[in-house]
This record gives C-alpha cells, sequence and structure tokens, in this order.
C-alpha cells in the first residue's frame, strides 16, 4: 500500500545523505519533496502542512545541521512525526472492560467489509481472548445480509442471533443484549446495516440502535482502497454518533495510503485493526511505529516475528530445522517448508517486514517476490516419485522430462529447482560440519563455495 510514499521518503534521505552537512535551504529543499510525497499519496492537506511545518521546525535544530550524518537525521525526525500523524507508540486495543455482555457496535458504509470484519473480530476475540462471543446482523437492508453472517459465525465457531424475519433493527439490538445477558456471553458484536453514501436514515438508525445498546466500541470499517473518500466517511461518522475505533480494510491493496496516515488527525479516533485478506484470520492490531517503519524502509521485524509464530507449524519447523542441521534435507522436507512459508502470504509482504528490502525489491524489479515461484516448486516436486524426492541425484534427463510434462513446467524449471536445492544441501553439510563456532569464527564466508564472489566483492575462500 505505501510502497509509493516508501520510495520517494527513500529518495529525499538518499538525497540528503550526499550533502554532508545541510543547510535550512537543503531542509526547505527536503519538505518541499516531503510534501508532494505525501500528498501524491492521497493524504489529507491539513495533515500534510501540520506533518511538514513539525518536521521542518525539528530538521533546522543545530543538532541536525551539524549532525555528522544529517539524512539520518532528518529520517529519524520524519519517522518520529509520523508514528505521531498515525496516533502515537503502541496499538490501541479494543476496549471490553464494561459489565458483560459488552456490546461492540460495527458501522459504515455498503461495501467496506463491515460484516467480514465482524466475523473477524469474533474469531479474535473467541481464540485470543477465550472471550463467549455472540454475533448479531442487524442488517435488514441488503437481501441475505443476516444469513452471511450467520454463515460467518460458524466458520469463526461462534453463536450467532437466531434470524427473526419482520423485526426492526432496533428490536434485534434489544434482543441480542438480553440473549447476552440471559445466555451469559462476554460479547455481543451488533453488525448493523450500511449504504452506498452518508444519508440521515442511516445515521438515525445508528443513533437509534446506540441509545439502545450503549456500546463500550463503535467502530467504524473502512476501505483503505477509497483513499480521501474513507476519511470523509470517518468524519461524518465521527460528527454523528461518535467514533471509538477505526478498522481499515484492504490494506494489502495497492492504494497510496493517504487515508491511514490521515484518519487519525481528521477523526481524533485510533486506528485499533486492519484487515489484509478475506480469510477470518486475516486481522491485526494496528501498530503506528510498525507502520512508520515500513513507510521508511526501517521493516517490522515485531510484526514478522509474531506473524510467524501464528502461522507456523512450530513443531513441523522444529523437526526440518533438525534435519537441515544434520544434513538430512529431502525435496519433501523442502516442500514442507515451501508449504509453511506460503501460510505467512506473499514472499513480497515478508520482504517489506526487512529493512532495507524496498530498494533491493526495486533493484530486482519485483521478480519472484510473489508465492507463483513457490507453488511451481511445490508442482514440480509433487511430480516426482518417492524415491526421486529421497535422492535427487537419481534424477537424470528421461527423468527430468517426465516431471516437467507432469507439473506444467520446463525442464529449465526443473534444473532451477534441483540446482537450488543442491546448494542448499550444500550449505547446510558445510554448517553441520563448521559446528555454531567454527561459523561464528570464518563468517559466511565459509559458507560460499571457494572462488564465488559476493555481490561487488572480492572471490571468497
Amino acid at each position: 500500500m505505501f510502497e509509493t510514499l516508501s520510495g520517494k521518503l527513500s529518495g529525499v534521505f538518499d538525497g540528503l545523505a550526499k550533502r554532508g552537512a545541510l543547510s535550512e535551504a537543503d531542509v526547505a529543499e527536503a519538505m518541499r519533496e516531503v510534501r508532494l510525497a505525501m500528498l501524491d499519496a492521497d493524504v489529507a492537506l491539513p495533515v500534510v502542512k501540520d506533518f511538514v511545518a513539525k518536521v521542518r521546525e525539528r530538521a533546522v535544530g543545530h543538532e541536525v545541521l551539524g549532525s555528522i550524518s544529517p539524512g539520518q537525521a532528518v529520517a529519524k525526525i520524519v519517522n518520529d512525526a509520523l508514528i505521531d500523524a498515525l496516533g502515537g507508540a503502541g496499538a490501541v486495543p479494543l476496549n471490553l472492560n464494561a459489565v458483560p455482555p459488552v456490546p461492540i457496535l460495527m458501522v459504515g458504509l455498503q461495501g467496506s467489509g463491515k460484516t467480514t470484519t465482524s466475523g473477524k473480530i469474533a474469531l479474535r476475540l473467541a481464540t485470543r481472548e477465550r472471550k463467549r462471543v455472540l454475533l448479531a446482523s442487524l442488517d435488514t437492508q441488503r437481501p441475505a445480509a443476516q444469513l452471511q453472517l450467520q454463515q460467518l459465525a460458524e466458520r469463526a465457531g461462534v453463536a450467532s442471533l437466531p434470524i427473526v424475519p419482520g423485526q426492526t433493527p432496533v428490536e434485534i439490538a434489544r434482543r441480542a443484549m438480553d440473549t447476552g445477558r440471559r445466555e451469559g456471553y462476554d460479547v455481543v458484536i451488533l453488525d448493523t446495516a450500511g449504504r452506498l453514501s452518508i444519508d440521515e436514515a442511516l445515521m438515525d438508525e445508528v443513533r437509534a440502535i446506540r441509545t439502545e445498546t450503549t456500546p463500550a466500541e463503535t467502530l467504524l470499517v473502512v476501505d483503505a482502497m477509497t483513499g480521501q473518500d474513507a476519511v470523509n466517511t470517518a468524519r461524518a461518522f465521527n460528527e454523528a454518533v461518535g467514533v471509538t475505533g477505526v478498522v481499515m480494510t484492504r490494506m494489502d491493496g495497492d492504494a497510496r495510503g493517504g487515508a491511514a496516515l490521515s484518519m487519525r488527525a481528521m477523526t481524533g479516533a485510533p486506528i485499533k485493526l486492519t484487515g489484509s485478506g478475506e480469510k477470518l484470520d486475516a486481522l491485526e492490531e494496528f501498530h503506528p511505529e510498525r507502520v512508520a517503519g515500513r513507510i521508511l524502509g526501517l521493516g517490522d521485524i515485531a510484526g514478522l516475528v509474531e506473524k510467524a509464530a501464528d502461522t507456523l507449524d512450530h513443531e513441523e519447523s522444529e523437526k526440518l530445522a533438525l534435519k537441515m542441521m544434520k544434513g538430512q534435507f529431502d525435496l519433501d522436507d523442502y516442500a514442507a517448508q515451501i508449504r509453511q512459508i506460503a501460510k505467512m502470504g506473499s514472499l513480497s509482504g515478508i520482504l517489506d517486514m526487512l529493512p532495507g528490502m524496498g530498494k533491493i525489491k526495486q533493484a530486482m524489479g519485483d521478480k519472484d517476490l510473489d508465492t507463483s515461484v513457490l507453488k511451481r516448486h511445490q508442482a514440480i516436486i509433487s511430480s516426482m516419485t518417492r524415491a526421486e524426492r529421497k535422492t535427487p541425484a537419481i534424477i537424470k534427463a528421461s527423468r527430468k522430462k517426465r516431471i516437467a510434462a507432469g507439473s506444467g513446467t520446463s525442464v529449465q524449471d526443473v534444473n532451477r529447482l534441483l540446482k537450488q536445492f543442491d546448494d542448499m544441501s550444500t550449505m547446510m553439510k558445510r554448517i553441520n560440519k563448521l559446528g555454531m563456532k567454527g561459523l561464528m569464527r570464518q563468517g559466511m564466508s565459509a559458507l560460499m563455495p571457494k572462488g564465488a564472489k559476493p555481490p561487488g566483492g572480492r572471490p571468497f575462500g
């Protein structure tokens, strides 16, 4: 989402790094570039003005102008200002500090992903917080909306309020809260109806439901792909009914990211959660400092570790690691490793979370950064016999042709996979032979073939 903004800001800092000590004119020029980059990313004008003013005030300080590395100093100031614009460091959790059942009111326009987000939050609360959750659809406008939420509840493994035809949204809300109290639920999620655009009828309905239920959270669901329209929607809902938090959906899209940067400043409501896919577990807490780090190419190692902890099978990972260290790694293990990586999403998204990978991705032209190469490798391995997967050395020309035909790939693809696997096996054997002490003493050069050159360097060995 933030790739364009990230690329332009990186260009600004690279330019500053070449200047040595900075003059006020250098800072002014850099701030002009930052301003244009943010406006191009669809950040609201008042937010851009405030942001640039804050950065300029701190960047024209004595400590920066005389700094040994002024480019890095300005990047740090911009990073801090981005965190402030996004709502300050640290995620803002959902407020569940109320007498059960805690009502959570979901509001937003039609098509923003409100119903799916209700299901995601229900799953999150049920699995992570161990809460008994009741989902209730108050959407009597959209055909089959109540049935959709019922199906989402089944997938999430939570309860849904039985559908009673002919009831008004306020009556459904009252029944949901009564059921929640009577049957001992911890949280009741109320999914309201949306409209294609903001109108007074929608606001009146939401106000009436809010008065009836007194929600602990009124969460506005907005589509990040709609840019400034998302900010306008948030401001209108906040003024009409009061929003306690924002959930931004489609954060994995290719929108320019300005809505996220504008949301807190324009509404006063923090972004609490983000959705990045249709799966029910594709919901994450919003950490301003991590998003700022990704925008500036600093990565998000903490986010990557959390993602790995949530998605990877640790027992299988330990078995694979043990086999690799013993030099017993075969193509079946490689296929298992591919399945683990695929669970974490696109390679491009994973690389975005590593510091400095933005520039490397640009240099590579984003080639093979999606999971298609892994799927191709899986198809090739699936077309092999058990003996071939256990002992790849037996795969000669005729076998390669058969495997390529069976997997819908080319012989060259099969050769590339086998070469990659061979290199990996060789490296694992060297690690096993050296041991950790030898590896620490000799460094990464010990793993490279003799005569191999690192990028732009002298031969190893």
